[in-house]
């Protein structure tokens, strides 16, 4: 099991936040749920840099677990979106682990 899978599990079940470089960039992320698509591993997250529309409300990005480099467990805790229902972003998926 990948350091960034168990990173991510203990983000989730315990509602702490995730800081890590994706795309060259530095982010911090609420981690909601952890899935598999095809092989591979993604979280489905709330970015905390993300500029949103006033008009638009939060929503979870999707991150390839892969795609995240030095990640490290936070301290800060999170609630997670009321929006927030488990279910995977689409048909085939299949969830791992959910806040």
């Amino acid at each position: 099991m990948s350091d960034n899978r168990l990173l991510m599990l203990e983000a989730i079940a315990r509602k702490r936040t995730i800081a890590a470089s994706y795309n060259g960039q530095r982010i911090v992320l609420a981690p909601h749920l952890l899935y598999e698509r095809h092989g591979d591993q993604y979280v489905a997250a709330l970015n905390f840099g993300k500029v949103w529309r006033s008009d638009e409300a939060p929503r979870l990005g999707q991150f390839k677990l892969a795609g995240l480099a030095s990640a490290e467990l936070l301290d800060e805790s999170f609630e997670p979106l009321t929006s927030f229902d488990g279910a995977v972003p689409r048909e085939g998926d299949v969830a791992i682990l959910a806040v």
